[in-house]
């Protein structure tokens, strides 16, 4: 909004000239984000403690019954900055901008449904996994299939630190771009479930894919990186500073011992997100390696369920890992950083990835 308002006073007023750079809104939609957050964070944290939307606890397992009834829903309060942010600073005739918006929104209502199934409930089931995963996959191939109609699209998978290896999948990339939106959902979903696990990762890939999206969306620094270019994919870096910001603010309030939960409305978004911008700029595999804590998360529960389907036997004492760590007797503030300190180190494989080929 801001841009179209104040891009056309730049003739006149040279000021306004700085405006017209990706960079700067970038940076103004990540500060913007980051104080909303502060600013609204209170009142939703009041509101939905009068409404007493509280987080159900399982029984089993580690013993976090001390944070019964600590209000959940608070994945709201990024969404609120991160919309807000990118309304006002991004382009808004840009094509790739209301893709992923789109989408974070559908997976947002999907997540509050669930949310809401369960604070209605008091217990932690929610809505039923098929009916999740339906709409999951409905939203997901909607934009797979988006990304496939664009003329721009050449169908070839980029491989990470292999330059010319760039294989042609065709009609094939349509349920492959789904899976990775679909899998980014969920392994965040399966992440949050400690005070400020999920979001650090969430900001440290938001921040990673700032990078590679305005580099993407620059046709010099993707021929020089040998990357492919994706035109327009430069605003969605205003995109990631925005849920950067929004990232930050929220772990504020999340942050041990939390005033406030992310729930599904949050991390079935942000997971959303983040997919839906690993296949419009066109890093899908690189998502997996820089979201790896969401990968070893999801995989760990699919390795106990299976293991104990075929054996009866248990891989872990517990799933998703953190649960595992927890049982080992390890504090939760220690799983938490060290956490983040693997997603950092997987961050900056990523963008090595951008030279050794």
């Amino acid at each position: 909004m801001l841009f179209h308002l104040l891009v056309p006073l730049a003739d006149q007023f040279s000021v306004f000239n700085v405006f017209r750079y990706i960079t700067f809104r970038t940076a103004a939609a990540t500060l913007t984000a980051l104080f909303l957050s502060f600013l609204v964070g209170p009142a939703i944290i009041r509101a939905l403690g009068r409404m007493r939307v509280g987080q159900p606890i399982r029984e089993i397992g580690p013993d976090h019954q001390a944070k019964e009834g600590t209000p959940t829903m608070g994945g709201l309060l990024i969404l609120l900055s991160l919309f807000v942010s990118v309304l006002l600073w991004a382009d808004l005739t840009n094509r790739a901008t209301w893709i992923v918006l789109g989408l974070t929104f559908g997976y947002g209502v999907l997540g509050f449904a669930d949310d809401y199934l369960k604070v209605r409930a008091r217990n932690s089931d929610g809505l039923r996994a098929r009916t999740k995963l339906f709409w999951q996959w409905l939203l997901a191939i909607g934009v797979a299939w988006l990304i496939y109609a664009d003329p721009a699209f050449d169908g070839e998978l980029a491989v990470p630190f292999f330059k010319d290896f760039t294989p042609h999948l065709g009609w094939a990339y349509v349920p492959l771009a789904a899976f990775v939106i679909v899998a980014a959902s969920n392994g965040v979903n399966l992440t949050d479930g400690l005070d400020g696990l999920a979001i650090g990762p969430v900001m440290i890939t938001s921040g990673t894919f700032l990078i590679l999206a305005y580099a993407a969306g620059h046709a010099q620094i993707a021929d020089y990186l040998a990357i492919k270019a994706v035109p327009g994919s430069g605003q969605l870096a205003i995109f990631c500073g925005a849920l950067v910001g929004g990232s930050l603010g929220f772990l504020w309030f999340n942050t041990y011992p939390a005033q406030l939960f992310m729930g599904d409305v949050g991390a079935l978004a942000l997971g959303g997100a983040l997919g839906a911008i690993a296949v419009v700029i066109r890093q899908e595999i690189l998502l997996a390696v820089v979201g790896g804590i969401f990968v070893v998360e999801t995989l760990s529960v699919m390795i106990q369920v299976a293991s104990f389907k075929l054996t009866g036997r248990r891989v872990f004492r517990m799933a998703p890992i953190h649960h595992h760590f927890e049982e080992l007797g390890w504090a939760e503030q220690k799983i938490v950083v060290r956490f983040w300190i693997v997603s950092i180190i997987l961050a900056l494989v990523a963008l090595s990835s951008l030279k050794l080929r």
